[in-house]
């Protein structure tokens, strides 16, 4: 079977060295939006944005800890791992988990160890959980936990796990903020070492099923998290505790993320959807696009 859960969950860990420079934290803040905020007059020098992209005054936003070290993104990582061999064509990038345990410094060096921690079966499908554990020499970073996804690959009678599904949201939502995605996101994004062509190259979108590259899920899980921070956290990015989601669909760029939070006792919940598509308009109602769930079951945990 071309997923071993024996083997790779009794797999030595891999670990090596990460580090980062405060030009690596600008970088990815500016591909996930920074300095373009809508809600401000003007956003490039407003000071609420310069925190994010002003070295100066850098502050670092927790989802930085999915790209830090620019290396690959957990879902490459876990499928190189010993008793994996899957068609990356059935591979999806299900969900993440990130539990952070102090503030990320600026720039660093840190230690990752990387293992698959639980393999599932869900019938039609395998689900891998990569688990990323970063630490320096004062102690634990984060945890990184990337759901992969594996269609055609269950059905072997192992454990289903745990259900990620949430309560379904009710009432009106404490906030809602629309951000902008730029026809260029995707490219700028993909500089801090995720270079999966998926997200550039039209003639690979069209043979994953795209009509057109297709925006990073971890680009949209930053601009969400930078939302929920700078409207309902104050802007402190060290109040952030976890952050959880589940990818429902995709975004292309061009469109606008319509972001819904829900305040509840030491965490928001989180809704976002693609609300428009650009250019054009059309094309993006034709595939029923106008408010299409991109993000589900989401959560940001905060002091």
């Amino acid at each position: 079977m071309p997923i071993d859960a024996a083997k790779a969950l009794a797999a030595e860990p891999r670990t090596g060295e990460i580090t980062w420079t405060a030009k690596d934290v600008q970088l990815y803040h500016l591909g996930i939006g920074a300095g373009a905020n809508p809600d401000k007059d003007s956003p490039a020098t407003d000071p609420d944005e310069l925190r994010y992209t002003l070295e100066s005054r850098l502050h670092v936003l927790p989802s930085f800890a999915t790209v830090a070290g620019a290396g690959s993104p957990g879902v490459i990582s876990g499928l190189s791992m010993p008793g994996i061999d899957v068609d990356l064509a059935k591979v999806l990038h299900g969900g993440q988990t990130l539990r952070i345990h102090r503030p990320l410094p600026a720039e660093g060096t840190a230690t990752a160890t990387g293992r698959i921690a639980a393999v599932y079966d869900k019938g039609k499908a395998a689900v891998l959980v990569m688990r990323t554990e970063v630490t320096d020499a004062d102690g634990p970073l984060w945890t990184n936990d990337a759901q992969i996804f594996v269609r055609g690959e269950g059905g072997w009678g192992g454990d289903r796990g745990p259900s990620t599904r949430l309560e379904p949201l009710t009432g009106e939502p404490d906030r809602t903020v629309e951000r902008p995605v730029r026809a260029d996101q995707a490219l700028l994004y993909r500089l801090s070492g995720d270079y999966n062509p998926l997200h550039a190259d039209p003639e690979f979108a069209k043979l994953a099923g795209f009509d057109r590259p297709i925006l990073h899920g971890l680009c949209t899980y930053g601009i969400t998290l930078k939302a929920v921070v700078d409207t309902l956290l104050g802007g402190d990015v060290t109040r952030v505790r976890g952050y959880t989601t589940r990818f429902a669909g995709v975004v292309y760029p061009g469109e606008t993320l319509r972001i819904r939070m829900w305040r509840r006792e030491g965490e928001v919940r989180v809704a976002v959807s693609a609300v428009m598509g650009v250019p054009p308009l059309e094309r993006s109602r034709e595939r029923g696009r106008e408010d299409a769930p991109v993000l589900a079951d989401t959560i940001v945990q905060h002091s």
